[in-house]
């Protein structure tokens, strides 16, 4: 008797088991690390906001500052997590959706969360005592109240991955493809919204930063909203006679700022800069004229202006071509 020929493999079937073993460990991990976010949220709607209000060691308002929707971003996870317990994700995820403009609040809300919290634990004292002795208890495993304020956005990136996942490695025939496709577009869309949120903020700082380093009549209103920050730093004008002379440059998307810093003994403006001019990138002409090679001498930029020329120098190659490449992104942004 001859022997039996090796089984045919069929593609289709392999791919099949390789998109429900993706789809079965994804799912693992969407129940699993909901259990634990439901858990966390949990400590922190029971141990700080609920005892909070009960005991009234914060005004209301300072309340809802410091914690914005947590307690309906907890309900939202309870409602979810039984689906997902029942292996109906789909259904879960969908029925989820309504809920994520409560992260687009949460985000919106995330910086005055945190200066709410660094003023209170600086000057209430009641608070921050309150706030230790929270934070010492068994079930926070050494967590802090800053580490776990910001757990609603890092979930909200965990939800994209794994519902984009679950909906990729579901076959189009599945009774819950059609669910987790339109969960993960929503999803996916809000934490977009999110992504653009905390850039803003990110950005309100830098600028509320730089306008405090800046100091004189010059200086007040250079610093608009909606402007951009993109780096800071030293460099070496090169004047048409004389030395290089070190001065502090902030660029902004649209605009470059040049500014020297004031005499260290000056009696009320010691360590900010004094503004020197504003230059629009918008009609910059950008050039390098030498420090291609990448070597350690550095090299030269040269910025063109309608009315003015700079000769920018620095004596690190790395450095400068950060700086060209900032600068190259900003002069590109013309009208």
């Amino acid at each position: 008797m001859g022997s039996p020929g090796p089984s045919v493999r069929c593609p289709v079937q392999e791919q099949r088991a390789r998109w429900e073993r993706k789809r079965a460990c994804t799912a693992r991990e969407l129940l699993e690390t909901e259990r634990r976010y439901q858990e966390q949220l949990g400590l922190v709607a029971t141990y700080f906001v609920g005892i909070l209000r009960a005991k009234g060691t914060l005004r209301p308002p300072e309340r809802q500052a410091l914690f914005g929707p947590w307690e309906l971003i907890y309900g939202a996870s309870q409602e979810l997590l039984p689906y997902l317990e029942g292996g109906r994700w789909g259904q879960g995820l969908e029925g989820f959706c309504p809920h994520l403009e409560l992260y687009t609040q949460f985000a919106a809300n995330a910086e005055r969360s945190r200066t709410t919290l660094q003023e209170q634990l600086k000057k209430n004292k009641r608070f921050r005592r309150f706030v230790r002795l929270q934070e010492g208890r068994p079930e926070f495993a050494g967590l802090q109240l800053q580490d776990l304020l910001p757990l609603p956005l890092q979930r909200l990136q965990q939800y994209e991955n794994l519902a984009i996942a679950l909906a990729e490695n579901t076959g189009p025939n599945s009774p819950d493809h059609e669910q987790l496709t339109r969960a993960a577009r929503r999803i996916s869309d809000t934490a977009q919204r999110v992504h653009t949120i905390s850039q803003k903020q990110k950005n309100d700082q830098h600028l509320q930063r730089v306008q405090a380093l800046l100091s004189g009549r010059q200086a007040k209103g250079l610093i608009s909203g909606s402007r951009w920050f993109l780096r800071q730093g030293w460099l070496l004008v090169v004047p048409p006679r004389g030395e290089p002379r070190p001065r502090m440059f902030f660029l902004f998307s649209d605009a470059l700022l040049m500014a020297k810093p004031r005499p260290p003994l000056h009696l009320l403006q010691s360590g900010t800069f004094a503004c020197q001019a504003l230059y629009p990138m918008a009609e910059c002409q950008l050039h390098r004229v030498f420090g291609h090679s990448g070597g350690p001498c550095g090299g030269l930029l040269s910025l063109s202006f309608p009315h003015e020329k700079l000769l920018l120098m620095s004596t690190d190659q790395e450095e400068l071509s950060h700086w060209y490449r900032s600068l190259t992104l900003a002069s590109s942004q013309k009208n």
